[in-house]
């Protein structure tokens, strides 16, 4: 079995890494007859694609400076910032396999047998946040000085300006792609008609602590897809350094992922080889990779500059807000 992490110790550049693990997994897929890694594979080729060809990024974030110039006319109270990132090599590595786990794993619980490859192949056509931007907005103390009801203010403001986005976006060359019912929003503050589109963490969340509206959007220039995830900077701080941090809901994945003993093993190659492709990379100590343009000391101190382990960043804007006033309690 064919695995990145074969690839990770020759120097080499990540487009060559890339080039040499996708031309490898097809030869692969083909030999054995294996449907998953063939879609797999075409997978890379479309990450490396972007990664190679991302001349567009220039276009599509000045179509979000856009709105960015649009919220700063429009809400001169808020402070905001609004980045994008293109996907680590490894964490899409990681995603695509765990879902491939994710979804057999719950399917054989509830049926008690595997999916069908045309089940599997749906499912693994969801991966649409290579590219992702997102949007964090605070309202300074000086407005409202009751934490909670600063609280409830930022939040309306969220959903204001949730209502705009889709439209605005789509007068320049995107669509917005329905959610088909994935935690679709409850929130009196939400419009009806945008509803479809939004996967709403705040009013229709899974219990836990994370936060945030998520939307995708079909950018019909570049002819990729883009997620773009709104949150209130308490939202952010609990995703990035409170209880929902990545760390905190990488390791859930883990968790998820480390149970196969409920799949006998030779059973599925499916869950069988994208189980071990996930694991092996868990395992992975950053300090030991040979990659160019990537260094590490240990797997927290990590200095990244080829979007190995950390996503590449695209072109952040930040808004701090100057309109000091003292208002309401």
């Amino acid at each position: 079995m064919i695995t990145l992490n074969d690839y990770l110790y020759s120097g080499d550049t990540i487009f060559r890494i890339l080039r040499n693990y996708t031309v490898d997994l097809k030869k692969e897929a083909k030999k054995n007859h294996n449907e998953i890694d063939l879609i797999h594979s075409n997978f890379l080729i479309q990450f490396r694609e972007l990664l190679e060809h991302n001349d567009f990024l220039t276009a599509q974030s000045q179509k979000i400076r856009d709105f960015y110039k649009y919220m700063v006319q429009e809400y001169p109270l808020l402070a905001f910032t609004f980045k994008g990132r293109i996907k680590s090599l490894i964490r899409a590595e990681e995603k695509f396999n765990g879902y491939i786990v994710e979804y057999i794993y719950d399917y054989y619980e509830k049926h008690h047998t595997y999916p069908p490859v045309p089940d599997l192949r749906e499912k693994l056509s969801c991966f649409r946040d290579i590219i992702a931007y997102r949007l964090v907005i605070s309202l300074p103390k000086c407005h409202i000085r009751d934490e909670k009801l600063r609280e409830e203010e930022e939040i309306k403001y969220l959903y204001r300006i949730a209502n705009v986005l889709p439209g605005f976006l789509e007068e320049r060359g995107f669509t917005a792609e329905p959610a088909k019912g994935v935690l679709e929003s409850t929130s009196p503050f939400m419009d009806e008609a945008v509803k479809p589109y939004y996967r709403d963490y705040i009013s229709n969340g899974s219990g836990g602590s994370y936060q945030s509206l998520h939307i995708t959007f079909y950018d019909n220039c570049s002819r990729s897809y883009m997620e773009v995830q709104l949150r209130t900077k308490k939202m952010d701080d609990i995703a990035e350094i409170g209880a929902a941090n990545h760390q905190a809901y990488e390791k859930e994945q883990e968790r998820v992922r480390a149970r196969r003993e409920a799949i006998p093993e030779g059973e599925c190659i499916y869950f069988d080889e994208a189980y071990e492709r996930g694991m092996r990379l868990l395992g992975l100590e950053l300090k030991d990779l040979e990659v160019n343009m990537f260094a590490a000391v240990n797997n927290s101190l990590i200095n990244d500059g080829c979007g190995l382990y950390r996503g590449r960043l695209i072109l952040p804007y930040e808004h701090l807000s100057r309109f000091q006033t003292d208002l309401n309690d």
